[in-house]
This record gives C-alpha cells, structure tokens and sequence, in this order.
C-alpha cells in the first residue's frame, strides 16, 4: 500500500520479486514502492501495507521474465498472468 500524492486512501501495487526468502523479497518490493510514495505505516481497510501473495515458481520464472534477485514493478491492478484471480 503507496500513498500517492493526490490519493485519498493509500494504493494497493503488486510486485513481482525473484527472491526466494519472503522476507527478502517483501523488503526489496519495498524499496522499490518508496520509489512511487511512502509506504503505509499501518493496515487499509484490512490489508497489510507489505504482504507476500503467493510464490512464483523458479521453474514460472523465465517464462515470466523475472531473473533471481530481480524486481518488476506490475502496477496497481490484480496482476492475473503472475498470480490465479482470488
């Protein structure tokens, strides 16, 4: 969750994160949301400002064009290609 200037509420961004350790990888997904705005410093109508979706597969990797270590900003809508619909 960024708060973007302009924004009423902070906004939800997903990023794709090619670390294998979750908490790596939720640390590197923030460094790169300070690049858009602060980062929330407490839960939005129930969601944690940084929360780990789900794992992508080391065998998904290449196909998705994530490289280990690497960090790829996929926006503020449901990422569909990267993660099922909920």
């Amino acid at each position: 969750m960024v708060e973007v200037a302009g924004e009423r509420a902070p906004l939800r961004h997903f990023y794709a994160v090619g670390q294998p350790d979750r908490a790596r990888a939720e640390w590197a997904a923030i460094d790169h949301a300070l690049l858009i705005g602060q980062v929330a410093m407490s839960p939005v109508d129930g969601q944690e400002p940084v929360q780990a979706l789900g794992e992508i597969a080391a065998h998904r990797m290449p196909g998705l064009g994530l490289k280990p270590g690497q960090v790829k900003a996929l926006g503020d809508r449901w990422p569909r290609r990267w993660l099922p619909l909920r």
